[in-house]
């Protein structure tokens, strides 16, 4: 469908958009096109269960999905081979010192099935607004000083909405999502977003949640007092030992 057969959003009123459960099933989720990637864009569609998804050159299209896909924190599961693989690995994780450089890798490195990437110039400086704001926080894998994997999202309250993960190395990102997911876990928060079903989410214990249950959620736990400032601390820059207890 042409982005000119949808809901147009109106550049002078940001953070303005039709109702979620408006979106449209073919293809699913598509809701609206136009308006902007500024933080009162990004913040008011986040927090509506709505996000940002275009090919460069394109306009921007917004999107909700039915059902959603994310993990429970804690619930992110590492079978026995991932487990034997990162133990032998001296993998650390840190948080929030890289950002810009995590971004980048997922814009850069090929992905299976995929010609290019969504993640343009626009989008890129967007998010790094975000990070300056607060809101954009990295987990960030390095192998003594390199950086082999990662990934970056957002969080609003007490939700994490993920955007992109990478690897150099395999299980890198997997590294990454697994100690978010039992940092946010230790602090009680109750979803971390993925958008859509992959399969490798999939392995990796994600769930599907239908919208108006995720749409409750984000009403109730957006709003509730999140983790304020760099998550640096919050990931001492130790292995993954550290995080199995």
């Amino acid at each position: 469908m042409s982005p000119i057969q949808l809901p147009q959003l109106d550049i002078d009123r940001p953070g303005m958009f039709p109702p979620a459960e408006s979106a449209l099933h073919e293809p699913e989720g598509l809701l609206a096109w136009g308006g902007g990637l500024s933080p009162i864009w990004l913040l008011s569609a986040y927090r509506q269960g709505i996000f940002p998804w275009y090919n460069p050159g394109e306009p921007i299209l917004w999107w909700s999905p039915d059902p959603r896909y994310g993990f429970v924190p804690g619930t992110v599961h590492l079978g026995r081979s991932r487990q034997r693989q990162l133990r032998r690995m001296d993998w650390r994780v840190r948080a929030d010192t890289a950002f810009d450089a995590v971004v980048r890798q997922c814009a850069e490195v090929p992905r299976a099935g995929q010609g290019g990437t969504w993640i343009d110039d626009a989008m890129r400086a967007a998010y790094g607004r975000m990070h300056a704001l607060g809101f954009g926080h990295s987990i960030e894998v390095f192998e003594g000083e390199v950086l082999v994997g990662g990934l970056y999202g957002l969080a609003i309250g007490r939700v994490f909405f993920a955007e992109s993960m990478f690897s150099l190395r395999s299980q890198a990102s997997a590294l990454a999502l697994y100690a978010l997911s039992r940092t946010l876990a230790d602090w009680g928060w109750r979803w971390i977003d993925a958008q859509l079903h992959n399969p490798h989410l999939a392995l990796l214990g994600g769930r599907s949640m239908a919208r108006t249950g995720y749409l409750r959620l984000l009403a109730e736990d957006t709003v509730l007092p999140g983790r304020e400032g760099p998550w640096s601390a919050a990931f001492p820059d130790r292995g993954f030992g550290h995080y199995v207890g």
